[in-house]
């Protein structure tokens, strides 16, 4: 297609999917709100840094209030907070037989598809490890998983299409016919992130203290509860073993699902969440209310009590207000759930 390929969110991940499409003459235009990052991306062009792959590529980028016409392709990769303010701008210019797919962590799938409807919103996943250094520049870390899938779990032309432009990217891209069960896997891994922000250490090091493994463990085992609940069977990927959190498995399971997933995140160079970013770089709110805290209302409409998903949502917002600093005693305030 000549027309591009509309990415909401210039940022860590869509950054990343812009430079690469671009280079490999994709037509692309970015939007993002940070002028200067609109600008460096448009003239110097976007640095793509790190061990993975490093080069700069000139990428069409413009800002929100500058985006003109309909595209049949669009890609939403904004914070998950941000995702019913983008949806207000972008849904004007979504063509009426095109669809907005989820670059997003979370459940944001649920929520443009309220928005623009069910048969024009694909899910997607992605674990790669990327950070926005500042304007022009991304952090590409490792790499990671990458799926895609419909969420009504049919493959059409458009699927197997975004499938092919991922692989530009990420050539093992998985097509699946059930994005739920990574989305919801993800979520599992991420509720573990979202703990590992509580202090100022690595991914690594939180992953391979043995003090913080009941916890870690603890609140994975809350999402995949709430997962069955849900009717889905979450996957693994890169280290992250659902069924070593599910209700019949021990804890030899959880320790060694632990350790692999210390060992994936000691080989990047994206040390820590960008969760941990917004806490202590970018000084903004997280994800914690759409990611965590969903779960956690999910769960309580099935019955399910999340005592440590929502412990965790108190504490990152303690952080965010400044009432509690980045430490292992804060992150230990989970651990005092489970006595």
């Amino acid at each position: 297609m000549t027309e591009p390929v509309l990415i909401w969110g210039a940022g860590a991940i869509g950054g990343i999917l812009g430079a690469y499409w671009a280079r490999a003459g994709v037509p692309v235009l970015m939007v993002d709100i940070v002028p200067e990052h609109v600008a460096a991306c448009t003239t110097v062009g976007l640095s793509i840094e790190g061990p993975v792959e490093a080069f700069t590529q000139v990428v069409p980028c413009v800002t929100p209030e500058q985006v003109t016409g309909t595209y049949s392709r669009i890609v939403l990769a904004v914070k998950a907070q941000a995702t019913e303010g983008a949806l207000a701008a972008l849904t004007q210019h979504l063509a009426k037989d095109g669809f907005v797919l989820s670059a997003q962590n979370g459940l944001n799938e649920r929520v443009i598809a309220h928005h623009v409807g069910a048969d024009r919103t694909m899910g997607a996943f992605v674990n790669y490890g990327a950070d926005w250094i500042g304007p022009g520049r991304i952090l590409f870390g490792n790499r990671g998983a990458v799926v895609v899938g419909e969420i009504d779990g049919i493959l059409r032309d458009r699927t197997r299409d975004m499938h092919e432009l991922l692989q530009i990217f990420e050539p093992n891209a998985v097509l699946t016919e059930d994005i739920w069960a990574y989305l919801w896997g993800k979520l599992g891994y991420g509720a573990m992130l979202f703990a590992t922000a509580l202090t100022s250490d690595s991914m690594t090091a939180n992953f391979a203290d043995a003090a913080r493994g009941p916890a870690l463990m603890g609140l994975a085992r809350e999402v995949m509860r709430t997962a069955i609940a849900e009717g889905v069977a979450p996957k693994p990927f890169n280290g992250f073993e659902p069924s070593a959190f599910m209700p019949d498995a021990g804890d030899a399971a959880a320790l060694q699902s632990l350790a692999g997933l210390a060992d994936f995140n000691s080989k990047t160079a994206k040390t820590h969440t960008g969760i941990y970013r917004d806490l202590a770089v970018r000084k903004r709110k997280t994800e914690v209310d759409p990611q965590v805290g969903t779960v956690a209302e999910i769960a309580a409409g099935h019955g399910i009590d999340t005592p440590l998903l929502r412990r965790l949502v108190e504490l990152i917002h303690d952080i965010e207000d400044g009432r509690r600093e980045m430490s292992q005693d804060t992150f230990h305030e989970l651990t005092k759930v489970l006595r």
